[in-house]
Formats: C-alpha cells, structure tokens, sequence
C-alpha cells in the first residue's frame, strides 16, 4: 500500500476545498484546468472560453466593450438584451449562469458558478455589479432578481447545496460580505473551511436596502423594505419594515 499517497490524499482532504481539485495526483493537469473553468464540457468549449477571454477580455474602450457584446453570450447558459460585460472579468462555469437584459458587469469581476450538482447563478433584469465584485457557487446557488444595484468590492459566496437569493429592487452598499456558508470550528488541528456544516443560505427580500460594509451570516433573512445600516453584522433575522445597526445588528425602529 502507497502510504505516502494515502498521507497526501488526507491531507488534501483537510485543506482548502480549491487544493483538492489543482493538486490531486489522479488527474492531469488539463483535466484539473477544465474542471475548475468550463466543468465536464470538452475540449472544444475549453478552446472557445480561452480564445474569448484571452483575446477579447483585456480590450479596452468602445471596441473592447462591442467585441464582447457580441462574441461573450455564447459561453452563458443564457442571455438577454444589452448587456455591458467589462474587461478582465474571472468566469467559472459560465454555462450555469443565466443574465437578463440591460445587465451592467463592471471590470474586474467574478462570476463563478462552479460545481458538480447546482444549478448556479441567475441574474434578473436591470442589474448591476459594480467593480470588483464577486458572486461565488461554491456547489450552491444565487439567485438575484431585477432592478438590483450591486456596489463595488462585493462578496457574495454560497458553499455547498446552500441558496442565496436577492430579490427585486434592492440596493446593496460597496464591501458588503454575503456568508452563505457555515464551518465547524471546534477541532482544533483542522481547518475550519475544510469542516463545512448545512449552507442554510441567505435571503434578501424586496426593496431592502443593504449598507456599505455590512457582513450577512449564513441562515439570515432580511425582511421586505428593511434597511441594514453600514458597517453592521447581522447574525439574525430582521423583520420587514425594520432599520437595524449595529454588531451584532437590532433594529431600531420600523419604516411606516
């Protein structure tokens, strides 16, 4: 029995769930990349996501900008009419993300829906992200509705069978955390990303408005036409109509 392989396998096993995937010893280097990029679709939808984003993605100005409205679409599962994609945008298994119309994706972003069973990310009509942000599946899934204005320096992560989903008409401020992911941190000797427990996912419900800075723990709800103050933490639900603040958040008074 190969026990070094079998001590290198554990090991990975602890580790941050990306290492298990670039540095496992049963699969070649192509097989890894592909897996991680464009999932299980071939060599031909490899060759086509590196040719678009090799050659179009860094492109500046009004051509960059054409260019990719035109030839982008095609690595989507789905998408509608007039949308803006910027340059230098990360893409993850693009064949699981659906996008509306008149969708702005400013520069610099990620989109990642990867995963071996999740449906992946859906955007809605009118919605923007802003510069730097990211809208991670990490086997999980995001849903956004429409009219949804996405600030600058966004996190948005979902782990595993977890939900994360936005609705309509809401507005959520630079440098918001959306945890959609919970780990146990009680052994000591391990990493606790590599201890995932049950995503319960995070909801966001209509017209709420989510401040600059503010972290959303996994298993929240943020109630309809609610405001989250910058700056809070919200470690538990907040009813709709309510303006909460704080770390850990309260609310403070309720919107008539």
């Amino acid at each position: 029995m190969d026990t070094e392989n079998l001590n290198s396998d554990a090991s990975l096993q602890a580790g941050p769930g990306l290492h298990t995937q670039l540095f496992s010893p049963h699969k070649s280097g192509y097989q890894k990349y592909r897996e991680m990029v464009v999932g299980d679709r071939g060599l031909l939808a490899l060759l086509w996501f590196e040719l678009l984003t090799t050659f179009l993605g860094p492109i500046p100005g009004a051509l960059g900008l054409f260019l990719r409205r035109i030839f982008y679409p095609t690595l989507f599962k789905s998408v509608g009419k007039d949308v803006v994609f910027g340059r230098n945008l990360t893409l993850r298994h693009p064949h699981k993300i659906s996008i509306g119309s008149h969708v702005i994706i400013d520069e610099d972003c990620t989109l990642d829906a990867k995963g071996e069973s999740n449906q992946g990310l859906t955007l809605g009509d009118y919605v923007t992200i802003g510069r730097w942000s990211s809208l991670v599946c990490k086997n999980g899934d995001i849903e956004i509705g429409s009219h949804v204005n996405i600030g600058t320096t966004v996190k948005i992560i979902v782990n595993e069978g977890g939900l994360i989903r936005i609705g309509s008409n809401i507005d959520i401020g630079s440098l918001a955390h959306f945890s959609g992911g919970t780990y146990d941190y009680d052994q000591l000797e391990t990493l606790p990303s590599a201890r995932k427990k049950e995503t319960l996912g995070i909801t966001v419900e209509d017209f709420a408005w989510i401040g600059v800075g503010v972290i959303l723990l996994d298993g929240v709800c943020i109630g309809k036409k609610s405001i989250v103050g910058a700056g809070a933490v919200v470690t538990s639900d907040i009813p709709p109509h309510s303006v909460a603040v704080g770390v850990p958040a309260r609310v403070i008074k309720k919107r008539i």
